[in-house]
């Protein structure tokens, strides 16, 4: 994601810093970074944008934002990298959690002035095939970036029109806590049932059996949102299955989920902030979410017969 949302920044003409592992930096330094996909071909030479591996060798300029485009899992370790290295040429930019799962915003709130925090909720498949190079997949949805605390959201409409000019639509929203809840229920459906059965989205849905469980899924998805006093656009799961299966679904259906590409490479997945999330609210208020459970612990042991490979 963070080279696909880079990549828009660079094609509407904004300059960019990028932070990444290093092979990805040494791959950006020599290769220029590159975008395929349903949004087009995008090539920006290396010497369009900066990238390092480290805060401390960013140089001295001020940044209108900062995009975290990190796994939920790392977002306590990137908060607290940024605290330490804020300076005082940067001016205070906005923080954009670009971010699955939910609980990312109160980590980062831990650190920074809540002022300062966005969320984009992001229904875009992105993926890389080479460590330069990002294919953008599927995508279903606007992205939509907000405040999940009353925070003015015309800070951000500079960087929803880049990244719209860039080539994959954008827009504020005032209800950003609903469209993440509402990704929620689409993801805690779908992905880690897409890692533990190896199949597209598409498929899924497509099979009797597997749209059984998704319903149970979001079901529970739903009751614990409610119980902990969260709202999202549809009136109760139904109508949210409804939305999935005629609209979601077929947008995304030869997506594979970012938990299985993990899986498949090794890496740690996100599904502590995703079903894990959902585990974890309903244990606060009581409720029973046997699927999530379920498919939670499923993932879990994926994650730890991967690691041995």
């Amino acid at each position: 994601m963070g080279l696909g949302l880079a990549s828009c920044l660079l094609k509407a003409g904004d300059h960019v810093d990028l932070i990444a592992r290093q092979a990805t930096v040494e791959a950006l330094r020599k290769k220029g970074l590159n975008r395929t996909g349903i949004f087009g071909d995008f090539h920006a030479d290396n010497d369009r944008f900066g990238s390092f591996s480290c805060l401390d060798d960013l140089p001295p300029r001020r940044y209108d934002y900062i995009l975290v485009c990190v796994k939920s899992f790392a977002s306590a370790g990137a908060a607290d990298d940024l605290a330490a290295h804020e300076d005082p040429r940067w001016k205070n930019p906005a923080i954009v959690l670009c971010q699955n799962g939910w609980g990312n915003a109160e980590v980062f709130a831990g650190r920074f002035p809540k002022s300062r925090i966005y969320n984009a909720r992001v229904i875009t498949g992105f993926e890389r095939s080479e460590p330069n190079t990002v294919v953008i997949t599927v995508h279903a949805d606007d992205i939509h970036i907000g405040s999940l605390y009353g925070g003015d959201v015309s800070r951000t409409d500079a960087l929803c029109r880049a990244i719209c000019d860039g080539g994959v639509p954008c827009r504020t929203t005032g209800a950003i806590g609903k469209d993440l809840w509402a990704k929620m229920l689409y993801n805690c459906a779908l992905n880690a049932l897409g890692a533990i059965l190896d199949c597209p989205y598409g498929a899924l849905a497509a099979n009797e059996a597997t749209r059984f469980l998704m319903d149970r899924l979001a079901h529970e998805v739903f009751m614990v949102m409610e119980a902990a006093g969260h709202q999202t656009h549809f009136g109760d799961s139904r109508a949210f299955l409804d939305a999935f299966y005629d609209r979601l679904v077929p947008a995304t259906a030869e997506h594979q989920s970012s938990t299985l590409q993990d899986i498949q490479a090794g890496r740690r997945t996100e599904i502590d902030a995703l079903n894990g999330a959902v585990i974890e609210l309903a244990q606060q208020y009581k409720a029973d979410v046997p699927y999530n459970r379920t498919v939670y612990h499923l993932v879990k042991f994926l994650e730890a017969m991967a690691g041995r490979a």
